[in-house]
């Protein structure tokens, strides 16, 4: 069978939100860095330079509905200039006849563990400490061997919040990935929000896939203003641009004494995100830096 490869060179800030576009098309995406950075306390050791641009890439049967699949690719891609990311290229389409395709790109996965948390392919299976808790997923929206730094970084603050609150809200739950960690977690329920219908969809799977589909509400929709209930704890990982944009409404959210995590905010405009949830009326408790990304939980002000 022939394939196309489609690949798409990114910035860092960018790497997510397009391995979540062509993750809409394929089975699954695979990030590789342009560039690797030597450490130089041990020559052995290279990292991903964040600096330099990525390079996404997704395969595709070719086939009928290949063209129009690639047209509605570009238009997503284009749109993904209105939130304000650094540059992402042109999509690239070559054939490919290597039927193992497949095998090829699950190569670059493994489980990863964050703090309690371990994210487990769904092909592959990894024995788990007493303490460790598992989430199934598809790496649709993994950034090169391992999951993207904001993901990350909302994984670990996420576990900071301690007792867990009954009650959470996830938005822009993209893969699901935050509502599912907390409840693995100990929430006991979870709604789940994204305008796109097709994260929407991929939430729905994997809460399938987890076996946790009768604890979460997944919907297509917008942050309601006002709003109609408030959570112990509200997840948003988002882009800064948008951050900034509902940082009123996320804060109208959030049950007194709550917690709020945010992530997917790009160094530089760390303090416009503060500044604009601050105004809201939240103080942040912690920040944790990977990279040029930045995470943060907050709290409201007294």
């Amino acid at each position: 069978m022939r394939w196309l490869e489609l690949s798409v060179e990114a910035d860092v800030e960018a790497v997510e939100a397009v391995s979540e576009i062509l993750g809409r098309v394929a089975a699954g995406t695979a990030v590789q860095p342009t560039r690797l950075i030597r450490d130089p306390a041990d020559e052995l050791t290279v990292r991903e330079d964040p600096s330099a641009p990525f390079v996404v890439t997704a395969h595709v049967p070719d086939e009928a509905g290949s063209p129009e699949l690639i047209d509605r690719t570009e238009r997503a891609l284009w749109h993904l200039q209105a939130f304000g990311l650094r540059p992402v290229g042109e999509l690239r389409v070559r054939g490919v006849d290597d039927a193992d395709w497949a095998d090829g790109w699950r190569a670059h996965y493994v489980p990863q563990r964050i703090g309690r948390v371990v994210v487990v392919p769904s092909w592959m299976t990894e024995p788990l400490a007493p303490t460790e808790v598992p989430i199934i997923l598809d790496p649709g929206m993994a950034f090169g061997t391992g999951l993207h730094p904001t993901t990350r970084g909302c994984l670990m603050l996420l576990q900071t919040t301690q007792p867990m609150p009954p009650a959470v809200l996830d938005v822009g739950c993209g893969s699901g990935i935050l509502a599912l960690a907390a409840l693995r977690l100990g929430a006991e329920r979870a709604v789940a929000i994204d305008t796109d219908r097709l994260a929407v969809e991929a939430t729905r799977a994997n809460a399938e896939r987890n076996g946790l589909a009768g604890r979460i509400e997944v919907s297509t929709s917008s942050l309601a203003a006002p709003a109609a209930e408030r959570y112990g704890l509200v997840l948003a990982n988002l882009v800064a641009a948008v951050l900034v944009t509902l940082a009123e409404r996320l804060a109208d959210h959030l049950a007194a004494g709550g917690t709020m995590v945010v992530g997917g905010v790009i160094e530089p405009r760390a303090t416009e995100v503060c500044t604009a949830l601050e105004s809201a009326g939240l103080r942040v408790v912690e920040r944790r830096d990977d990279g040029e990304w930045v995470s943060l939980r907050l709290a409201r002000r007294a």
